[in-house]
This record gives structure tokens, sequence and C-alpha cells, in this order.
């Protein structure tokens, strides 16, 4: 091979090595007819009842997991075991620490399209928690509180911080039916990252007081994912469910 031509073949390798997310989210979109949400830490599947009923009305089938924010192997399982049952296409959403969760189990063949809101969406094997020291820490921490093991939101924190927009009587039925984690679960680190092959949205939460929204913005920008920016507390899925229906809508090869 002439030196040249040997330049210009490193040269293009090395460009679709530094675009390979964005390529992945420039892939024709797959029209899905499932959809497979999964919550975050100090949640439950309840938090996407609002973003449930709309996708109903489009008429799509989705199905929210429960995750037991055990261990990220426990909280993949349980999210493999909702896919094993979808029949065709499936878009994976993932809000908070569960965009750890969609990145590890969307390899899975069905997974047409990942979304994540205000969520982690760590590489796979990186090391988080050295990536989220990078930006300032969020208040919410200040509020959490440990007991055998699994870590909570005191209500002060959960209201204020985490739900900052959500209606008080909503954020407080939230509050009830939070979810404690496994202290070491934000910790674990994951094998695989689906954005890497797998078209992806993203909606940042502007006014995020529990992930940084800077931090939000890096993962959006480096896994290429069609991006929206909402003026909204972690919790957009309930403050701005339209909004994320909308986004999950796009996915799925629909028009909101």
């Amino acid at each position: 091979m002439k030196p040249m031509n040997k330049l210009c073949l490193i040269a293009a390798s090395l460009l679709m090595l530094g675009t390979g997310s964005a390529m992945a989210a420039n892939v024709a979109t797959v029209k899905a007819n499932n959809v497979v949400l999964v919550h975050g830490s100090w949640a439950d599947g309840s938090s996407w009842s609002e973003v449930i009923t709309r996708l109903q009305a489009a008429g799509l089938h989705v199905t929210a997991v429960q995750n037991p924010l055990t261990s990220v192997a426990n909280d993949v399982a349980a999210t493999q075991r909702v896919l094993d049952q979808q029949d065709g296409p499936t878009v994976l959403v993932g809000h908070s620490y569960a965009g750890t969760v969609v990145s590890e189990a969307g390899v899975d063949p069905k997974v047409s399209a990942l979304v994540y809101v205000a969520a982690r969406a760590p590489d796979a094997g990186e090391d988080f928690v050295a990536l989220s020291g990078k930006y300032p820490t969020m208040p919410v921490r200040a509020g959490t509180e440990e007991h055998d093991g699994y870590v909570s939101l005191k209500q002060d924190a959960f209201l204020k911080y985490f739900a900052s927009d959500v209606p008080h009587d909503k954020a407080m039925a939230l509050f009830a039916v939070q979810q404690p984690i496994a202290k070491t679960l934000f910790g674990e680190r994951t094998t695989a990252a689906a954005w890497h092959s797998k078209p992806s949205w993203y909606a940042v939460s502007s006014l995020d007081q529990t992930i940084n929204p800077d931090l939000e913005r890096f993962l959006a920008k480096r896994m290429g994912a069609t991006t929206i920016e909402l003026p909204s507390s972690h919790l957009s899925l309930v403050s701005h469910s339209k909004e994320i229906a909308d986004l999950i809508l796009e996915a799925s090869g629909r028009q909101p």
C-alpha cells in the first residue's frame, strides 16, 4: 500500500472511532410497538404512571419494570425478564440510575432504541463515581440516610430537591413508595454500553438538583443522542410527562 493511501486509511479509521456514537444515533429509527420503562433510585414503577397512560393512548404496549435496587446485576436481570416477554422491537427507557441498567440491558437484540431521562449513562467498565466527581455535588445528597445497608431520601430532601416541581400531594405519594437502594449500588460498574450501537435519545433536566445538569449534557453529547432540555426537576417524567412521552414516541418511530 502506498504511504499516502495508508495514512488516509488510518485517518478514516480514527474519524469513525471518534463518531461511532453519533453514527449510532443517526441510524434509521425502527418502528416499535413496545416500550419498557425502568425506574431509578428512590422510586418505583409508579413514577412512570403519567407517561404510561400517554403512551398507551398512542397505541403502544407498555411495561414498567420493578427494580429491586440491590445491585446492577439484579436490576438488569429484572429488566431482561421483561424484555424477554416483548414480541418485537422495543424502546428501552431509563430514568436516573436506571440509565446504568438500560446501558447494560440495551444490548438485547429486541431493543431498537434507548431513551435516557435525566439519567446516568456509563461507558463499559467506567468509574461513574469518579466521572460524577468532576461536577459539583448536588444538594439532594445531603438528605440521604442509611439503614441496614440501604440508603433512602429524607422527606425534606425528596420534596425540595428530588421532586421540587411536582405538586405536593403527588410528591408525597411518590415519597411514600420510594424504594431504598443498596449503599453499594452507585459504585458498581457495567460490562456494556448499548448506546454505542443503538440510536439514543436524552432528556436533560436543566433544574435538576439530583444529577448535575452539566453532567447530563456531557453524557447526551458523548453518546450522540437526540437531545431535548426541559426546565424540570429530576422527576421530569412526572412534571413534564407529555414531553417525555413525546420523546419516547419519537424513539419508537411515531409522531408525537
